[in-house]
């Protein structure tokens, strides 16, 4: 644990408890709004068949990304979920949705 708190840069157990209820309220809640999203575009498994869950799954990425921070954010770890969200879309090279990076003097 102590590694894992290290290498995430935590400061505290109470800290690392906080982070593991936001991925898992994070995951559950993107999760069911994907279902309210997909109708709301009208995307519907009678149309797609096969291809629903896929297309569903796809949905729900960004609407993770964009919740992982807000609900971080309410939860006042909105610096280490920001640094997170960085990190893991330059590591899948979508680097380029992120704004630049300035260095201030």
């Amino acid at each position: 644990m102590a590694n894992f708190k290290q290498r995430w840069g935590i400061q505290s157990n109470f800290q690392l408890t906080i982070i593991i209820i936001v991925f898992a309220v994070t995951g559950s809640a993107s999760a069911w709004l994907s279902k309210p999203f997909c109708v709301w575009l009208g995307i519907t498994k009678a149309d797609l068949g096969f291809w629903f869950t896929p297309i569903r799954l796809l949905m729900i990425f960004p609407i993770y990304q964009i919740l992982l921070v807000g609900i971080g954010f309410l939860f006042g770890q909105f610096k280490f979920f920001w640094a997170f969200e960085k990190k893991m879309l330059r590591s899948m090279k979508l680097g380029f949705l992120l704004p630049k990076e300035t260095d201030n003097p």
